[in-house]
């Protein structure tokens, strides 16, 4: 790429292109080129003036030669980075902005008055036809205060008030298109499919390959609590598999041979094995942006009442026309009724103050999937946490195997173990895999079908022997396994600071793999900061030993805590809780906490935990720590102000103008003016940041 440099200092660098102004699409290649660059921090490109700053460490020779090496028909970018990309969009509606603007400001100019009348009357149709339709179904709502409002001012020839509500009305209507489709693309954008690595069966192998490398064709395996990652039909296995991500029906669909399934749909129970269809990533965007869009258990009490606010309103505006004008006999200020209303506001600022608020949390780096949730995160007064990987730290480490097999080394065990827990997506899982992989332990697939038993373990066949791995319950409660004899002293005496993993086979236990599971260091700080934001009762909820639950909810500052709770009971909890009028806010990163996380009134999913939570959990949050739950309360606290401010606002300035009209003391003309503007400056002003910006870094 030929480019200038325009200006740089120590680790940052503003270049332009040679040819100019870029398309979107080149704009987000030459993005995505710079910003996966390993020693580029940050770059913003701009499509209009062909120019990027770019951000990096180390020399600026290393930035001027991968600049000189880029090429837009060569760059690498996955196509749905492209397809995704909200720039196109923005600079679609920006157009359309500006467009709007400068045919407005030039029509005044340069047009004379009979051609600005004649247009005004054209333009006015659509307005009086919607106010028509409306009348036709039974409802009297704002399509028909707009209509009379116009009607009114151009059979008193006064087509440039007629033509200031249209223009304003119309830039109302802009902003609120393009806000609401870029809140719901960055929502779509943050929930989209995110898969780096699947099972591919390939000459009755089990391999581990990039998602990039799968075609139509190839067979996929996909286990409980995966996301299904293409689009595809099902060859093998039977599965219940969660659908609400695509369709919002939370009950789980049977799959079995033949059944079509989707990317981004969850494996609940079971397991399949399935051809991949297509490979393309959109799909799932395309498929949230719609069921986003058409939803409306998304909406927020707070924004459907506004809606229906507004639309009550209109009538009392009518009559309120009608009686000024019988008790003055003045059109005029008869009229300055008219034109002001309380609906148009109030239907602008409710919704674009919600959707902008899910756009910020989208900075924070957490994902929102309604309005609903935001209001109830503020109203909240109960918050139940998981403890692994949620209080915890979501990397937990084995710190020692502890053998019960004399035939066996602690490697050769824990290599056994890595194994089974291979392809589960628990934390404690994935810390025994990490140990083998540490230790280049390798752990070839010795077993046959494994089995996963929510909250308890996994049973499978080992060399023709029975092997299961997972908590004390499941091991030895439910499989029964015992101890053996002589060892029973070495049991007594496992370490009790540790959380313990049960390996048995044939019944007799095998090994115990103690587990550190350290309390996140800003746990007690994030939990006091909750309490102070008006959170009444924080309870923590594991299904470990009571000796450590014990340990960890001291150290964290929680008001009440239960250990060995199973799935069911988390869930029940929480309905206990919300019987009694409570405001419940569940948050957990594991499959064992789906259950919660659906029955509570926000579900809150950490982002590095199961894909099954994720899907479920109305709020995901990718933060590395608990820090975005306070960015979330704040946020969600924010908005109710907002809504609150919006609300008092409009009704006050309205009321005045209103006032001020009836008084003789404004025009008509001025008053639809003012109206009109306040309208459109409350709506800005919802598209506004709630935090301040520095609460981003």
């Amino acid at each position: 790429m030929k480019f200038k440099i325009m200006h740089e200092i120590r680790g940052r660098i503003r270049i332009q292109t040679v040819s100019g102004g870029m398309s979107a699409r080149q704009a987000d290649i030459l993005q995505y080129y710079l910003t996966n660059l390993h020693f580029v921090h940050s770059a913003r490109v701009q499509e209009r003036i062909g120019s990027a700053v770019i951000c990096y460490e180390g020399g600026r020779e290393q930035v001027v030669d991968a600049l000189r090496a880029f090429h837009y028909e060569t760059a690498q970018v996955p196509e749905s980075y492209l397809q995704n990309s909200g720039r196109a969009l923005n600079r679609e509606y920006w157009d359309k902005l500006v467009t709007r603007a400068v045919l407005r400001a030039g029509n005044l100019m340069f047009v004379p008055y009979p051609v600005r009348a004649a247009i005004t009357w054209i333009k006015s149709v659509k307005y009086i036809k919607s106010g028509v339709d409306t009348l036709r179904r039974g409802k009297i709502e704002v399509p028909v205060l707009d209509a009379t409002a116009i009607t009114v001012s151009l059979l008193r020839n006064d087509t440039g008030t007629a033509g200031s509500v249209m223009f304003l009305l119309g830039v109302g209507e802009l902003l609120e298109e393009w806000t609401h489709k870029k809140s719901v693309g960055d929502l779509a954008r943050s929930m989209s499919l995110n898969v780096s690595k699947v099972w591919m069966v390939k000459d009755d192998q089990e391999v581990l390959v990039p998602v990039n490398i799968v075609k139509p064709g190839d067979q996929v395996k996909v286990r409980v609590g995966n996301v299904i990652p293409f689009d595809g039909t099902v060859v093998s296995g039977e599965a219940m598999v969660n659908q609400a991500s695509l369709t919002g029906e939370s009950i789980p669909a049977a799959k079995t041979a033949g059944a079509s399934v989707y990317a981004g749909t969850v494996v609940e129970e079971g397991d399949v094995l399935l051809e991949v269809k297509e490979t393309n990533g959109s799909s799932k965007f395309e498929k949230i942006v719609t069921m986003i869009e058409e939803s409306e258990k998304l909406k927020s009490s707070v924004e459907s009442k506004a809606e229906h606010l507004a639309d009550q309103l209109v009538p009392y505006t009518l009559a309120g026309t009608g009686l000024v004008y019988l008790l003055t006999r003045n059109v005029t200020k008869a009229l300055s009724v008219l034109m002001v209303d309380f609906s148009c506001a109030l239907k602008l600022a409710m919704p674009i103050s919600v959707l902008s608020a899910i756009r910020e949390a989208s900075q924070y780096n957490i994902t929102v999937k309604g309005g609903k949730y935001l209001e109830a995160m503020a109203e909240a007064d109960t918050i139940v946490f998981d403890k692994t990987g949620t209080l915890t730290k979501a990397e937990p480490t084995v710190v020692d195997v502890v053998p019960f097999d004399e035939t066996k080394s602690p490697d050769e065990l824990l290599r056994i173990a890595a194994c089974l827990e291979e392809h589960f997506p628990h934390s404690m899982a994935k810390a025994v895999v990490d140990a083998a992989k540490k230790k280049h332990l390798v752990h070839e697939e010795m077993h046959t079908q494994v089995q996963y038993i929510v909250a308890h373990g996994i049973s499978t066949t080992l060399e023709g022997k029975r092997a299961v791995i997972g908590s004390h319950h499941f091991v030895f409660e439910d499989e029964h396994c015992v101890v053996p004899e002589h060892l029973q002293e070495r049991f007594d005496n496992l370490p009790l600071e540790y959380s313990h993993l049960y390996l048995a086979i044939e019944g007799e236990l095998a090994a115990v793999i103690c587990i550190q599971d350290p309390l996140r260091p800003e746990a007690p700080e994030v939990i006091a900061a909750l309490k102070r934001a008006g959170i009444s009762k924080i309870v923590m909820m594991t299904g470990d030993s009571d000796r450590t639950a014990k340990a960890i909810a001291a150290r964290a500052g929680v008001d009440e805590y239960y250990s060995e709770v199973l799935p069911e009971d988390k869930a029940r909890f929480v309905s206990q809780e919300k019987a009694a009028g409570r405001k419940v806010v569940m948050i957990g990163d594991g499959i064992n906490d789906s259950p919660a996380l659906s029955a509570a009134d926000v579900g809150i999913a950490v982002s590095d935990g199961a894909e099954l939570a994720r899907e479920i959990a109305d709020v995901t949050v990718g933060c590395d720590d608990l820090y975005g739950l306070l960015t979330l309360k704040e946020l969600s606290n924010q908005l109710m102000k907002r809504i609150h401010w919006n609300y008092r606002t409009i009704v006050g300035f309205n009321a005045g103008l209103i006032g001020l009209g009836v008084g003789g003391v404004i025009q008509p003309a001025f008053s639809a003016l003012l109206h009109n503007t306040s309208t459109l400056a409350i709506g800005l002003k919802s598209m506004g940041n709630l935090l301040p910006e520095q609460a981003q870094s």
